[in-house]
């Protein structure tokens, strides 16, 4: 794994709450190092989306526009039990 883009993209999941930081950090420690190179790429792209369409989409209030989107924030849903 190359450190210096994971430090990237743990700079990245610092957001503007300390809610979506648990989630997205947790994603990136957890599922991130086991995911391909696809989903890996998919989740440094989703890290652009805005914060209150992320926190949309993980409360289940709307869906991300990218099958691959989804597939990482139903991860989060199911892990944190939302």
């Amino acid at each position: 794994m190359d450190e210096a883009r994971l430090k990237r993209l743990r700079w990245r999941t610092r957001r503007g709450t300390r809610e979506l930081d648990s989630l997205f950090g947790g994603w990136l420690d957890t599922s991130f190092p086991a995911a391909d190179e696809a989903l890996q790429q998919a989740f440094d792209e989703l890290l652009d989306v805005q914060d209150p369409d992320l926190w949309d989409w993980v409360m289940g209030h709307a869906r991300p526009p990218r099958d691959d989107w989804q597939a990482i924030i139903d991860d989060i849903r199911t892990r944190h039990r939302l």
